[in-house]
């Protein structure tokens, strides 16, 4: 399984690029699953369903099934975050997984920026952005040294993507 990231600062556009690569990828023909880090707690469960009253009972995970999907639900209680390279384990085995977030881990990413964000870039001093995805042109962007996209210019992104993962040889058999 092939990894890569999209990470950048709040606001920055990460999700909704990180939407538009999974769409156009899969429609290229790839399996692709992602993972997502939040810095907040969060919640996937509703109070009341029957899953929920399992954890909140103390169960340490809850395996929730129906005919459409499954899902597990882990509670760390008070252990600490695991690492990504521990959780990556608990997925299924797909031709690209990208990762939002996760700015510290070593894997390649895309830095997604936005000028009104008002954040500074992150690309001139981290070697595992391999890209960035910007709503300004590269002339706007004097200290970086890696190729620049326009942050909407998905088609552009994927295929960098997939050349970087070393997936696009399979690209003539599936566009």
């Amino acid at each position: 399984m092939k990894i890569y990231g999209v990470t950048g600062w709040k606001n920055c556009g990460k999700t909704g690029l990180m939407e538009r690569l999974v769409s156009e990828i899969t429609a290229r023909g790839y399996r692709v699953s992602t993972v997502k880090h939040a810095h907040h707690t969060f919640d996937v469960d509703q109070p009341g369903r029957d899953s929920y009253r399992h954890r909140e009972a103390g169960a340490e995970e809850v395996l929730l099934i129906s005919g459409k999907r499954w899902a597990l639900m882990h509670e760390l209680r008070e252990e600490e975050e695991p690492p990504l390279e521990h959780l990556l384990t608990k997925l299924a085995d797909v031709d690209l997984l990208l990762v939002e977030g996760y700015k510290r881990e070593a894997h390649p990413k895309i830095e997604a920026h936005r000028k009104e964000a008002g954040k500074p870039l992150i690309a001139p001093e981290d070697p595992t952005i391999r890209a960035l995805a910007s709503d300004q042109p590269a002339s706007q962007h004097p200290d970086v040294t890696c190729p620049v996209f326009d942050l909407n210019d998905t088609a552009a992104l994927a295929t960098f993507v997939l050349q970087e993962t070393g997936l696009l040889r399979h690209a003539a058999k599936t566009a």
